[in-house]
């Protein structure tokens, strides 16, 4: 890190060694400038000043008053050492009134010294009632050394109306020992070099560095604060996005084949074979990715969509597209279940397009390949000889393609299905098997409000498809009270029977497996809400034997899970999706890419252990023919709970923009930030990724225009300097690798 000497001072020489090192394994703070940038968590007021006639009960108060007198009282206790406990007695009056303070124990010594009876101090603390007196338990405590007209009226204005800033801390720093460790290197803060331009600074009306830190650690009023975290959260936005627009235009500068398809190719082929038209959103989308894919640099694109909005679709077509200019492309799933699954719906939609002989043969037709890690070994041998020789164009698989082994003829296109499941080390690699970088595109079906996505990712180009295409029906969902209600769950296994009984099938999830690996182990912590916290969560087995003796006696009820041999998983899904199976009671493998159009109800049990965007996904599982879709989130948490109103917020709308935000909302996005940023800690302290959504539009905006006009940014050391601070090694890489 390139920054002033200063701030690059390790701890361990300002603030002594035994701080400095509980700092850097407990914090993650290692030099002055770290320490400067650990912000107030919030502030504690000490009170306006009190009379001690007019003290308010069980509120924090602050009082000048002289004592009157002091005692201390000896008594049998079981708990003091020689079986004698100490109680100091302080009476103190203002003039108006008098109040009792008292101390205990070990706490005793040092008031006992210093409250003698006529000092004068100012005192602090909760009042609360003893015996019908008011009084003040271990109150915090400042002597006034004032005498004559000197009588410290300054020192008591300026103490009673300070704000504490209170530190995010840990049992072994207390909050008040961090503070103090900053008042000893906040005269550092004088030599902090500002990251703005200065345009922008002044522009926006924003104080300097300096100020900000000065006023985010010593604020003398309100409007300090305000002032501070203005300025420091335009810091963090900026820099974050000066860092993805550096990304952006490194990007550009890479060489890649322009992959433009052949009029009357693979891709026209295909298209005429449809049985239905696409969506606007569909065509639209298409559209950018092959104006994209046309270019010499790489395409970096995230495609967002709802849970059957088609992004699969358009994927495909981006792939024939590539096939048709003479590469290859591959698709990455995260789990063999859904690289199956995706294997089997491309071969269906291509049909005999999928039976090609050889790459951009005479009558377009190409191989499509699946490459997983429980292939056997002819199979595999055979895969991995069609992929180096280029008789496949489209692959489908796992992580397995990453391997060292596995050779491309000619990869032009790598597609990411679930972004988030994949470690950056993992795309990496597999864009390191292009002769030159190959296009990306990366799709999601977990929407990311605008503002994540440029946060997160806003090195990639971003598509929408919003609509979902004709025919889908939409998906009633209910909160199913179980505990408060337990006739709304048995209606919900009749509604099963129903749906079956009308020639569809249904689902019923579970989070937890229930063999004996998976078993809550003595100990872990359970959540914090209610008694229905206190079980452990409800396993498929134990599930989908209860109903098969039960409430759905009489029909055909399998299990999945993910501990399943491989074969075994996919017969399952294979009986499931051809109707052999009414009822699949299974774990989240589901959540996504699973496609049976005929199963239109979904009850998913302890609903509120999975996250929103997970419900979201897991609902979208049905409704995906022409009959209507239903989803039962059953619960036993109270109606108040918080839990219950995210249950209510899933069931009372289907955009998932909408969600994710409130998602978001509740879980704050440090572990959306740090999910996205390879674990690394996030680096926002004061920017709030949903609430200052304006904030972060602009800072991109300006970013862009910064590095446009200077990528190296030679004008802006104190913007490299930041810079180099936020990208420590372990982030560089990982921006670097994407």
């Amino acid at each position: 890190m390139d920054l002033v000497p200063a701030l690059r001072e390790p701890l361990k020489k300002v603030l002594g060694p035994a701080t400095a090192k509980v700092m850097a394994e407990h914090l993650g703070l290692h030099t002055v400038g770290d320490l400067l940038h650990h912000y107030p968590r919030r502030y504690e007021e000490r009170g306006q000043l009190t009379h001690l006639a007019d003290l308010p009960m069980d509120e924090h108060v602050t009082v000048v008053a002289q004592v009157a007198d002091a005692r201390l009282h000896t008594f049998a206790s079981s708990k003091a050492p020689r079986g004698k406990g100490q109680r100091l007695e302080v009476t103190i009056t203002d003039g108006h009134g008098r109040l009792q303070l008292v101390f205990f124990g070990n706490g005793v010594h040092k008031p006992h010294k210093e409250l003698l009876p006529g000092t004068r101090a100012m005192f602090a603390g909760k009042v609360s009632v003893f015996n019908r007196r008011l009084q003040l338990a271990h109150p915090a405590y400042e002597l006034l050394r004032g005498s004559g007209d000197d009588d410290g009226t300054e020192s008591i204005e300026s103490w009673a109306g300070a704000l504490i800033p209170l530190y995010p801390a840990t049992a072994k720093l207390e909050s008040w020992k961090i503070g103090k460790a900053i008042q000893t290197v906040l005269p550092s803060a004088q030599e902090a070099v500002d990251p703005l331009p200065g345009s922008l600074r002044e522009g926006r009306g924003l104080v300097s560095l300096p100020e900000a830190l000065l006023k985010i650690h010593r604020p003398h009023t309100k409007a300090d604060i305000e002032d501070a975290r203005a300025r420091l959260k335009w810091d963090e936005a900026f820099v974050l996005q000066v860092a993805l627009a550096r990304r952006r235009h490194a990007e550009t500068q890479l060489p890649a084949v322009p992959r433009k398809p052949s009029p009357d190719g693979l891709l026209t082929a295909f298209d005429d074979r449809l049985p239905f038209t696409l969506t606007d959103g569909q065509q639209k989308v298409s559209r950018e990715i092959f104006d994209d894919l046309a270019t010499d640099h790489p395409m970096h694109r995230l495609l967002q969509g709802e849970v059957g909005s088609g992004k699969t679709m358009v994927a495909l077509r981006a792939m024939l597209a590539v096939v048709d200019a003479g590469g290859q492309a591959v698709m990455l799933a995260p789990t063999e279940v859904l690289a199956q699954q995706h294997h089997r719906s491309v071969v269906e939609m291509m049909g005999e397009l999928a039976e090609g002989g050889m790459l951009g043969g005479a009558e377009h037709a190409t191989k499509v390949v699946l490459l997983t890690g429980s292939m056997g070994a002819a199979a595999r041998r055979h895969a991995l000889l069609d992929l180096a020789t280029g008789e496949a164009g489209i692959v489908i698989g796992t992580h397995a393609l990453i391997e060292d082994k596995v050779q491309f003829h000619d990869l032009g296109l790598v597609v990411v299905d679930e972004q988030h499941r994949f470690g950056v080390e993992q795309r990496d690699a597999l864009r390191g098997k292009g002769k030159q970088p190959p296009h990306l595109l990366v799709m999601t079906a977990t929407p990311i409000p605008r503002t994540v996505a440029m946060t997160v990712f806003g090195d990639l180009e971003t598509s929408v498809l919003d609509q979902l295409p004709a025919g889908r029906s939409p998906i009633a969902s209910h909160v199913v009270p179980a505990a408060d209600k337990p006739h709304f769950l048995a209606r919900a296994w009749e509604r099963v029977r129903e749906e079956v009984s009308g020639g569809h099938q249904a689902y019923v999830v579970c989070p937890r497996i229930g063999d004996e690996d998976d078993a809550p182990k003595k100990g872990a912590q359970k959540p914090p809400e209610g008694d229905a916290e206190k079980r452990p969560p409800l396993a498929v087995l134990d599930v989908a034997e209860q109903l098969a003796k039960g409430p759905l006696q009489g029909l055909k009820v399998e299990v999945l899970h993910g501990r399943m041999q491989p074969d075994d998983k996919d017969a399952v899904m294979r009986r499931f999706a051809a109707g052999e199976t009414d009822v699949l009671v299974a774990t989240t493998v589901i959540e996504v890419g699973v496609n049976v159009p005929n199963a239109t109800a979904m009850v998913i049990m302890d609903a509120d252990r999975f996250g929103v965007s997970q419900l979201h996904q897991l609902r979208g599982r049905v409704g995906r023919g022409s009959a209507p879709g239903l989803c039962l989130l059953v619960t036993e948490m109270p109606e108040a709970s918080a839990a219950r109103q995210r249950l209510g917020a899933v069931a009372g709308t289907l955009d998932g923009f909408e969600l994710s935000r409130i998602d978001l909302e509740q879980r704050r996005e440090g572990d959306v930030l740090g999910q996205a940023q390879s674990g690394a800690r996030t680096s926002l302290r004061v920017l709030a990724v949903i609430e200052d959504e304006e904030i972060i539009a602009e800072a991109r905006e300006e970013a862009a225009a910064v590095v446009a006009a200077d990528p190296e940014l030679t004008g802006l050391p104190g913007l490299r300097t930041a810079l180099d601070a936020l990208l420590d090694d372990e982030r560089e890489q990982y921006l670097e690798k994407g």
